[in-house]
């Protein structure tokens, strides 16, 4: 698979009033534009014909610096203008190299949030703000808050505080999928999930997900009124999954997991951790689109804390903006995990907030995530409120333009 990776996407939104404060006249700025306003993109899975016509187009405004083909085979980096791109990517698709003139493409449209997404009778428009994934473990043994909701009554008293809390909507799950956790019978799950969706979609109209693996539980569960389905596999589990969501026209988000939750922590290793995150859930999406589920119907997660190390997951964290490329909303889930915890000298799951919500702010600020999944809703909203307001302010003074209304 052909990758390519904005390094750097540049914020224009600035440039305006900058220019009007320099007293640039149009002409200097477009010059300007020409020469420094440049996109930087990291190629992997290039083949010899690709590689070569980047190396024939390496022009005085576009660079290509091929990799050592005896170290890093098929790989390169190119700098070049919006519009000396889009033409790399068009002279790509004349000469039959479709795999890089699709992966230009998706890196050029990367700055441009994802379509919205109709979840029930709510619309989720991307780029406002950072929407909130309230947590309802349904389960006896997960990491966070094990037994704390499995019964009935609790967990939907618990779903109704993270709604007054300002939950955006719910995530349901009745199998725990912490390092080490054994598979759940789909009649178990579904005993625990079933009355609570049944009971909250009767009484709340936020919209409900339900974090599954399995076929069977995602159907009887689309059935009695969710409307997402979270796959913490990316269809690796249940490939019939895929078809369920499409005949009912649910959201589905996909998951990178190395291995499954029983063997995911053991030893992971990534030779580009990125690459092969993007490569991963792309994957994951051409098999839905395949089984018949919209495009716009599908949303990403990296799986933090799945198969990956505290390295691997900060790194990733950092690098959130990346998955961009995949066109689809990205949902991230940090909360109270273990690698908080270690970072905060080996705090315990229900000491892990302060860390949750620094990570959660990050994300915002850095442009990573769409979507948080949490545990603490009203603590993560007032992290984001501040977060996303820094990530968007725009009044600078006059010297910098007004504000957006």
């Amino acid at each position: 698979m052909i990758l390519a990776r904005p390094l750097r996407v540049d914020r224009d939104d600035d440039l305006g009033p900058a220019w009007e404060r320099l007293g640039l006249e149009p002409a200097a700025r477009q010059r300007l534009l020409g020469s420094v306003a440049r996109a930087h993109l990291l190629l992997t899975g290039l083949g010899p014909a690709e590689s070569r016509l980047l190396r024939e187009q390496d022009t005085a405004g576009l660079t290509c610096v091929l990799s050592d083909p005896e170290r890093r085979p098929g790989g390169a980096t190119v700098s070049g203008t919006r519009a000396g791109l889009d033409a790399l990517a068009r002279l790509a698709e004349r000469q039959g190299l479709g795999g890089l003139a699709r992966a230009l493409d998706a890196a050029l449209a990367a700055a441009a949030p994802p379509e919205p997404t109709v979840l029930g009778g709510r619309t989720f428009r991307w780029g406002e703000r950072t929407l909130v994934m309230g947590v309802v473990n349904v389960t006896p043994d997960s990491f966070s808050d094990g037994g704390r909701h499995l019964e009935r009554e609790a967990a939907v008293r618990h779903a109704h505080a993270l709604v007054e809390a300002g939950a955006d909507l719910l995530d349901i799950g009745g199998e725990s999928t912490r390092p080490g956790a054994g598979e759940v019978p789909a009649q178990v799950e579904l005993e625990r999930v079933l009355p609570v969706i049944e009971t909250l979609r009767a009484t709340t109209d936020v919209p409900l997900s339900v974090d599954t693996r399995k076929a069977e539980v995602a159907r009887e569960a689309l059935r009695a009124g969710a409307v997402l389905v979270n796959d913490v596999s990316g269809l690796g589990h249940d490939p019939a999954l895929a078809g369920v969501v499409a005949e009912a026209g649910a959201v589905l988000a996909l998951m990178h997991i190395q291995g499954t939750p029983e063997t995911m922590q053991t030893d992971p290793r990534y030779d580009d951790l990125v690459a092969e995150v993007i490569e991963g859930l792309a994957g994951s999406i051409d098999q839905a689109v395949a089984a018949g589920v919209a495009r716009e119907r599908l949303w990403v997660d990296p799986g933090i804390g799945f198969g990956k190390t505290v390295g691997h997951n900060l790194f990733l964290l950092r690098h959130l903006a990346e998955l961009r490329v995949l066109g689809a909303p990205v949902l991230v889930g940090t909360s109270r995990k273990r690698f908080l915890g270690a970072l905060a000298g080996g705090r315990p799951p229900e000491r892990r907030v302060a860390g949750t919500l620094a990570s959660i702010a990050a994300v915002a600020v850095l442009h990573g995530a769409d979507v948080v999944r949490v545990h603490d809703v009203g603590e993560a909203k007032d992290a984001l409120a501040v977060a996303d307001a820094i990530a968007r302010a725009r009044d600078g003074g006059d010297g910098w333009g007004p504000p957006p209304a």
